[in-house]
């Protein structure tokens, strides 16, 4: 029977033997970004759609900044990172949901599109530029002044997620 000590010792062998042959850093929360990637510049996310909101830019880039300091190691760099992620919110619209049998509109969605330009200067068979969207219902008793806010948060965060994890979890 092998002692504890041994068992310990081989478990802590295999682990580094196992942790030196990895190619890509794997995390607990999800992302598979590669050892020697340092650095991320998250750029301001410009406003380009024709509907104006305020402050969806501004959203938009803080949530993403906050994004990556809380699931990564990344430093975060004005410039030159080795990860860089350059977007614009394209679309911005209301529109009918859900229409009643007397054709009035029951619920209206709000949907924001957002293109997004995924760079990896170590990598560049990572890069990618794709169009990410998301949208929210609701009732249509409600002015979108009264829901606007309540509603950009949630598309913002579902914004996030999926650009988040298209850049650096690769799902």
């Amino acid at each position: 029977m092998i002692s504890k000590r041994i068992a310990l010792a081989l478990v802590i062998m295999a682990s580094f033997f196992l942790g030196g042959c990895s190619i890509v850093h794997y995390s607990f929360s999800g992302t598979s970004i590669q050892p020697d990637v340092k650095t991320v510049t998250i750029n301001y996310f410009e406003y380009k759609a024709l509907k104006v909101n305020p402050s969806l830019s501004n959203d938009l880039t803080e949530a993403m900044k906050d994004k990556f300091r809380k699931l990564t190691k990344l430093e975060q760099v004005d410039s030159d990172g080795d990860l860089e992620l350059t977007g614009a919110v394209t679309g911005y619209e209301v529109r009918a949901s859900a229409v009643t049998a007397d054709e009035i509109a029951a619920q209206n969605r709000l949907t924001v599109t957002v293109s997004l330009k995924f760079t990896n200067k170590k990598y560049p068979e990572e890069d990618f530029e794709q169009n990410f969207s998301a949208y929210s219902d609701y009732d249509s008793t409600n002015s979108l002044d009264a829901v606007e806010a309540s509603l950009c948060a949630e598309i913002v965060e579902k914004l996030i997620e999926d650009m988040f994890n298209a850049s650096v979890a690769q799902w």
